[in-house]
């Protein structure tokens, strides 16, 4: 996608800014006004998030709807709901693993079938193998990765780097050079809390 944003905002930087913005956050472009969803997003809050002025907002609707390969992607846009950035607060881990290029099917298949030989309760999976980005693959689980899973995952073909996103701080004793542990903060204050007597 980037690839076409490039072709078609290379002399309009700004516009461009605003573009990539707009698909990032899945916000749809339609009858020259942004939506997220069904709902209309305000012109001013829009440039104020980007950092642009209006007037540059309003220039790239209007060059969207007038260039129809631009038209057709833009209209169709929508926000993907994700676990994600919550898990840790549910007690669940995330899993973003990085991989090359190349490999990213066959580690995509590789991870899955480990993790169900594993007996893992995958709750959601989401993959992204753009041509400009880093190929990424996140899977958010119910409950905590098993140890020997965790470096199962670090052999397979392609493997770069292995982020776990996890509610408990013991798991940063897990880390290697490939390897990041980030734990939730706030769901560990609050089970200190708790355990207080």
């Amino acid at each position: 996608m980037m690839l076409i944003l490039e072709a078609y905002f290379k002399n309009y930087p700004a516009r461009r800014k605003v573009a990539e913005f707009l698909f990032e956050n899945g916000l749809s472009v339609r009858n020259g006004k942004i939506y997220l969803k069904n709902v209309e997003v305000p012109i001013s809050e829009l440039a104020r998030a980007i950092g642009v002025n209006r007037k540059i907002i309003y220039h790239t609707i209007e060059y969207i709807e007038k260039t129809y390969p631009l038209k057709l992607i833009f209209e169709r846009l929508n926000p993907l709901p994700s676990l994600i950035d919550v898990a840790p607060l549910m007690g669940w881990e995330v899993l973003e693993i990085d991989v090359e290029k190349g490999d990213y099917q066959g580690a995509f298949a590789e991870v899955m079938r480990i993790l169900a030989e594993s007996n893992v309760p995958v709750m959601e999976v989401f993959g992204r193998n753009l041509r400009e980005e880093t190929s990424k693959i996140f899977i958010v689980i119910d409950g905590t990765l098993p140890v020997e899973t965790f470096a199962r995952i670090k052999d397979i073909h392609g493997f770069q780097r292995l982020i776990l996103h996890t509610p408990e701080k013991e798991k940063e004793k897990l880390v290697c050079n490939y390897c990041e542990v980030k734990y939730c903060p706030k769901r560990v204050l609050l089970e200190a809390i708790n355990q207080r007597p």
